[in-house]
């Protein structure tokens, strides 16, 4: 990860606001609320997957709730606004925003091909066959980016507007695909071409925070991990997503289940605080990119 330089700039107004889960999100005053859309989640296929008590009714599990202090010791000030610049990035500064603003939070994840029929065809960028899948599949990874079939091969996005392509039902878009190495790329790969990480990796609208910026996301501190232990609340800008357009944090949770785990915990859609180039989260620039 390369570092990041902080400049302070004027202070702006029109702070995101956000209101109750699947109601309009509110990017600024004065601008339209847009209904509320996210990747990975569906009450639907929570039911199916069997974490919800009745299908009408979300998820409440005994589990350990996210930190809701309030964040007393960020890097920089809630009040600083900050121009956020990816040294060796392509991308020019974003668009300020100040530290502790809230962001639309969505999440998304890496489907698996399940057996059944293949009745759909997935293309690579020359418009050739790459493979058939289930419908079902297909109609998940155009909406992802990414996912494995059942032969165990990583699939991710390669170009949009394919000819050849079906139509995905939830974006009216045509997607190409091509294949991964899964040992490089075991959940997918971001838009800075590197492999994304489960519950690290978030896509961002990199006209507001540049790809590779490191995030602060109190809400997230505290959460009980799948493979033990709890949540620094890091993350790490590391792809894009048609939908992701603004103030909003897109979490890749890497399991539809993950997804609907951290949906109790942290709802999509409420708003979350947002800190770039935090103290706390100094373990991941040091690491290098």
């Amino acid at each position: 990860m390369r570092p990041l330089t902080l400049a302070l700039v004027a202070c702006l107004s029109g702070a995101a606001c956000a209101t109750a889960a699947g109601q309009a999100w509110v990017q600024g005053e004065g601008e339209p609320a847009r209904e509320a859309e996210h990747r990975g989640w569906s009450e639907t296929r929570g039911a199916r997957a069997g974490f919800l008590g009745q299908e009408s009714a979300p998820v409440r599990t005994p589990l350990a709730p996210p930190d809701t202090t309030p964040a007393s010791a960020p890097a920089s000030s809630a009040e600083e606004v900050v121009s956020i610049t990816a040294q060796g990035s392509a991308a020019g500064p974003a668009a300020a925003f100040r530290n502790g603003e809230r962001f639309r939070n969505t999440y998304y994840d890496f489907p698996k091909e399940d057996a059944g029929p293949k009745d759909a065809t997935i293309y690579d960028a020359s418009c050739k066959p790459l493979t058939n899948v289930t419908q079902d599949f297909h109609d998940r990874v155009c909406v992802q980016g990414s996912g494995r079939l059942s032969t165990g091969e990583t699939v991710s996005f390669a170009k949009r507007d394919c000819t050849c392509a079906a139509v995905c039902p939830r974006t009216s878009q045509k997607i190409c695909f091509e294949r991964l190495d899964p040992a490089r790329f075991p959940t997918g790969r971001g838009a800075l071409g590197k492999p994304i990480t489960p519950l690290r990796s978030v896509a961002v609208d990199s006209s507001v925070i540049p790809l590779g910026t490191v995030l602060f996301i109190p809400e997230f501190k505290g959460v009980n991990l799948p493979e033990g232990g709890r949540h620094d609340g890091c993350f790490v800008a590391e792809d894009r997503g048609m939908k992701v357009v603004g103030r909003q944090i897109d979490v890749f949770t890497g399991d539809p289940a993950a997804t609907i785990r951290l949906n109790a915990l942290v709802p999509s859609n409420r708003g979350v605080r947002v800190y770039a180039d935090d103290a706390r989260c100094r373990s991941l620039v040091a690491r290098g990119p």
